[in-house]
């Protein structure tokens, strides 16, 4: 399709602003962690960045991000077992119910994060709570794993239908059992599927607040919980806009390098 010169620079426009939409909000909380008026006037008076130093020494930012950490790193270890299984099962076999599979591992996504985060706390008060396992840290994990094993299931069925089963089958011509064809051709072609799954994964879990809100105990504040909590706390304003910012960084990082990483593997492939 080929459009005029006015098309184009109209295009461009808009997406000029829609870019601008989306990212100077982001810019302008970037900015304002390093804003030396506490009440951030615009444009800023100066920098600094006792702000930052005021966010190491706050305790309960630390223990959030902490916290964060932890979830995340539980839901995407769990999201990598499932959704490689999952992955396998629907590109592998053929079986009655086979695209209801898929539909099944993909819907959590797709769900308002408030459905989800209602269905499974009265879930965890039903089955969890009469053996006496109450809503904490264990149960933020399993919450983020449900939507995490989408983007495990959809990176490792991606590349389990690019390589095909050609060259398992030709290390099994040539002697090799199960377990060797996987260690030695299945696991190093979907190595990079399984990181970038991964980075993603953790990305979702580090910032989600919806399902964390339903499914977190007193004693699971994660840092998107705890920014939540202090958004209006006039003296936290500062300590805020530095989680805000560093939530910021540690979301695109974790994205931009999973983004590269599929894209290099799909140049190889």
């Amino acid at each position: 399709m080929t459009f005029s010169p006015a098309a184009r620079i109209a295009l461009r426009v808009l997406m000029g602003l829609g870019l601008g939409v989306i990212y100077v909000p982001l810019l302008v909380v970037l900015v304002n962690s390093v804003n030396a008026d506490k009440t951030f006037g615009w444009p800023p008076s100066g920098f600094t960045g006792r702000w930052w130093a005021q966010a190491l020494d706050n305790e309960g930012a630390r223990q959030a991000v902490l916290t964060s950490v932890k979830a995340g790193l539980g839901a995407t270890a769990i999201a990598l077992v499932l959704g490689t299984m999952a992955a396998f099962a629907v590109s592998r076999y053929r079986f009655f119910g086979r695209e209801t599979v898929s539909l099944v591992v993909i819907l959590p996504i797709a769900l308002p994060g408030i459905v989800t985060g209602i269905a499974l706390s009265n879930a965890f008060q039903v089955v969890l709570k009469p053996l006496g396992i109450g809503l904490g840290l264990f149960t933020v994990i399993v919450g983020h794993a449900t939507f995490c094993v989408v983007t495990i299931y959809n990176n490792v069925l991606a590349r389990l239908r690019r390589t095909g089963t050609s060259l398992e089958e030709a290390s099994a011509d040539l002697g090799a059992d199960t377990f060797q064809t996987f260690r030695y051709v299945t696991l190093p072609a979907l190595r990079s599927a399984f990181l970038a799954g991964g980075l993603l994964s953790f990305a979702l879990s580090f910032d989600e607040i919806i399902v964390t809100t339903f499914t977190a105990g007193p004693g699971a504040t994660t840092l998107p919980i705890w920014i939540f909590n202090n958004l209006f706390r006039p003296n936290q304003a500062p300590v805020v806009n530095v989680l805000a910012a560093a939530l910021i960084v540690l979301s695109i990082v974790p994205i931009y390098i999973a983004q590269r990483i599929s894209s290099g593997a799909r140049n190889v492939v």
